[in-house]
């Protein structure tokens, strides 16, 4: 296969940011949020399409059908984020093989490094998988009910974990069935994938690959954005 399919999940309702529509439909630099991240994965040489996992009555999909000459397809996710992911992994072409890599990336983070993308692949592609992260480096503290601090965690070997992330296609969809069918809804593939018996590899990337959640990411994205134009490689 030439190129790797990236999965996208945005089927979230999710409204905490405010407004009348889900967050990856809100306005970032005039745009919606999630038409930056698929311009950003478009744009990467060796992505090769892109599934885009919708809510079933979605009103506000643009109905793209390709970007930057790449395909687009769309499908109905699911309640939780596995099993929108699940569902684009299912509904990819044919062409892609059970032991062909592919990508799961969040519409939320439209701030991903090309140079990061690049890493993941070289990289978790030899290991058999893995995921962008960071190491943790603040200090980590556990609140008690109240609010309070009442411990202070090892931040050793803790990791915060980006996407992308990359796994086969058949064993990230069996390990993602395994867990709807023990109950478990995981909050990523790696998680799936953990599950499963498998260690994924940790790719560090750069910590500006934010999730956009809060109006404060909202403002940070667009500022990074602006700082990138036409440089997501770096």
């Amino acid at each position: 296969m030439a190129g790797f399919w990236c999965v996208v999940p945005a089927a979230g309702r999710g409204m905490r940011v405010g407004g009348d529509r889900p967050k990856q439909y809100l306005p970032l630099a005039g745009r919606p949020l999630i038409e930056h991240t698929l311009e950003r994965l478009a744009a990467h040489s060796r992505v090769a399409g892109l599934l885009v996992v919708l809510a079933a009555d979605d009103p506000l999909w643009p109905g793209h059908v390709q970007l930057r000459g790449k395909p687009v397809r769309t499908v109905a996710g699911g309640a939780e984020r596995s099993d929108s992911v699940l569902a684009g992994l299912d509904a990819l072409p044919a062409e892609v093989a059970a032991g062909d890599f592919v990508l799961v990336h969040d519409a939320a983070r439209p701030c991903v490094r090309h140079a990061d993308i690049d890493r993941l692949l070289d990289l978790a592609g030899a290991a058999d998988g893995g995921l962008l992260g960071a190491p943790l480096r603040d200090t980590l503290k556990r609140a008690d009910a109240r609010g309070r601090s009442v411990a202070t965690e090892p931040r050793e070997a803790r990791w915060r974990a980006f996407t992308p992330q990359m796994f086969r296609r058949g064993p990230l969809a069996a390990a993602l069935r395994e867990a709807a069918r023990r109950g478990l809804a995981p909050s990523d593939e790696a998680m799936a994938m953990e599950l499963a018996g498998h260690a994924p590899l940790l790719v560090e990337g750069a910590e500006d690959n934010l999730k956009v959640t809060t109006a404060a990411d909202f403002a940070l994205a667009e500022f990074l954005l602006a700082k990138t134009a036409g440089g997501a490689h770096g």
